[in-house]
């Protein structure tokens, strides 16, 4: 089910803001996915074999894709989104909704699924999500999202694969 929330001018502005300023000068030194110890831990490599290389440039040094570039932004079938890296099973569709800011959005991840960390790119701070298992980056948790958590997990989609659930 996707439910449909207004966004305010504000977070729509700084969405565009951010989007531009992200196409324009990109990272000047690239970031790396989450520091730490994650289940699965793959050599720059094998990343790069496994992944393409936009979802490479997102997962693993942080980009962010284009607004309004991936198919996955409107995707409406029921089913469960996964982390491009390692498949884990991170978004539910259930949660899912439009945001109107040009990426997937979600009011919530799956239990466990997901970490955080501060990010103080861009001239603020703002709340990283990344996938617990692989460490790879996702995009940011902001506080204007519906209810019932009023927050909005807004995702790269080529950090994401979906698998729509299949009829019985």
């Amino acid at each position: 089910m996707t439910t449909k929330t207004e966004i305010s001018r504000r977070a729509l502005l700084t969405a565009g803001v951010a989007g531009v300023a992200l196409s324009i000068f990109g990272r000047r030194t690239p970031a790396i996915a989450s520091e730490g110890t994650f289940e699965v831990m793959l050599s720059e490599d094998q990343w790069r074999a496994r992944l393409s290389r936009q979802a490479f440039a997102v997962l693993r040094e942080e980009a962010t894709e284009r607004p309004f570039s991936s198919p996955l932004n409107d995707e409406k079938r029921d089913g469960m989104f996964h982390c491009a890296g390692c498949d884990l099973p991170v978004y539910s569709s259930e949660t899912k909704f439009d945001s109107g800011t040009g990426w997937p959005s979600f009011w919530q991840s799956e239990a466990g699924a997901i970490g955080t960390k501060e990010d103080r790119s861009l001239f603020s701070t703002r709340t990283e999500v990344h996938c617990r298992r692989c460490g790879g980056h996702f995009g940011h948790i902001f506080d204007d999202g519906p209810q019932p958590t009023g927050k909005r997990h807004c995702l790269n989609g080529v950090a994401l694969s979906f698998k729509p659930v299949k009829n019985a």
